[in-house]
C-alpha cells in the first residue's frame, strides 16, 4: 500500500529572503565604512555569509520540488535537508567569527559614529524583520534554520540600535561588544539544536517519537493483526515522513478481506499525513524474508 502527498518547500519565501539579504549586505559594507563601526562591518561579513547560505538554500529548495526519478525514487526533498545542514554549519562558523571579533573589543572598545549607527539599525531591523516574517510562515527545517539567520540579524540590529542611543548620551562603547556577544550566544544555542535535529534526520532517526507511538497504538487497535514488526518511521526533510511496517495476520484471509484491511488501515493512518506508506501483510505462519533490524 502506498500513499503520497506533495507540498511546496518554501522556495519563494527563501527567494525573498535572499534578495533582501544581498541588497542589505551591500548597504552594510558602505555604512560600516562611513560610520567607522567595527560592529557593523562584522555584521556585514556575517550577512555576506548568510546571503551565500540563503542563496544555496534557495537553489536546493527549488531542486527539491522536482518529481521523483529512476535514480531518486523518493524525489529530491532531502536536498532541502542538506540545505538546512549547510546553513546551520555556516551560521555556527559565522557566530564564532562574531565572537572572535567582539571579545577583544571588551578590552579595547572604540567609539563609532553613533548617528550613522542609529540610522542603519532602524533600516536593518525593518529589512531583516520583514525577511524573518516571510520565512516564519515556513514549516521545513531549511526555512527554520534560515529564519534563525535572519532572527540573529534582527536581534543584532536591535543591539546596535540600543547601543547607538545610549552612546549618544554616555561614552560607554563597551556596551556594543557585550550585547553582540549575548545575542550571538543565544542564537548559537538554538542553531546548534536545529543542526542536531537535522543530523538525526540525515541518519534516518525517528522524526517524532510521539507520532511513532500514536502509529503503533493505531496498529495495535486492529483486531485482525496478530503482531507487527519492522516498523520504520523516518523523514525526507523533517516535514514529509515515510512509514514501512510488516504486519502478521491472525489467520489466512481471502484477497477481498485483505483489500478491506488495507482500506481500513489507510483510513486509520490518514490523520498522520504520511508522504509514503508501505505496509506488507504476512499470512498466518508465513516467515519474514527480511533480517531483523
Amino acid at each position: 500500500m502506498h500513499s503520497h502527498s506533495h507540498d511546496d518547500n518554501g522556495s519563494a519565501r527563501i527567494g525573498w529572503a535572499f534578495f533582501l539579504n544581498v541588497g542589505f549586505t551591500i548597504i552594510e559594507f558602505v555604512g560600516g565604512i562611513l560610520t567607522n563601526s567595527t560592529a557593523i562591518m562584522a555584521d556585514a561579513v556575517h550577512d555576506l555569509g548568510d546571503s551565500i547560505s540563503i542563496g544555496l538554500a534557495w537553489v536546493l529548495a527549488k531542486l527539491g520540488n522536482r518529481p521523483a526519478s529512476q535514480n531518486f525514487s523518493y524525489g529530491y526533498k532531502r536536498l532541502s535537508l542538506l540545505g538546512s545542514l549547510i546553513n546551520g554549519i555556516v551560521l555556527i562558523a559565522g557566530s564564532a567569527w562574531v565572537l572572535y571579533q567582539s571579545i577583544p573589543r571588551l578590552f579595547d572598545p572604540e567609539m563609532p559614529v553613533t548617528e550613522g549607527m542609529l540610522a542603519l539599525s532602524i533600516f536593518g531591523i525593518a529589512v531583516n524583520g520583514f525577511a524573518a516574517f516571510k520565512l516564519s510562515k515556513g514549516k521545513t527545517l531549511n526555512e527554520k534554520v534560515l529564519n534563525w539567520h535572519l532572527l540573529e540579524d534582527v536581534l543584532g540590529w536591535v543591539a546596535v540600535f540600543i547601543v547607538s542611543v545610549v552612546l549618544m548620551f554616555v561614552e560607554w562603547p563597551i556596551l556594543d561588544p557585550i550585547l553582540a556577544i549575548g545575542f550571538t550566544l543565544f542564537i548559537l544555542f538554538n542553531v546548534i539544536r536545529n543542526v542536531g535535529t537535522t543530523l538525526k534526520l540525515f541518519l534516518q532517526g525517528v522524526p517524532d517519537k510521539n507520532l511513532a507511538r500514536k502509529i503503533e497504538r493505531k496498529l495495535k487497535d486492529v483486531q485482525e493483526f496478530q503482531r507487527f514488526h519492522h516498523l520504520h518511521l523516518w523523514s525526507l526533510d523533517g516535514e514529509h515522513h515515510v512509514l514501512t511496517v510488516h504486519i502478521e495476520l491472525e489467520a489466512d484471509v481471502s484477497l477481498e478481506d485483505q483489500r478491506d484491511l488495507k482500506r481500513r488501515l489507510s483510513q486509520e493512518l490518514a490523520e498522520f499525513d504520511l508522504s509514503h506508506t508501505t505496509v506488507e501483510f504476512e499470512l498466518y505462519n508465513e516467515p519474514c524474508r527480511d533480517h531483523s533490524i
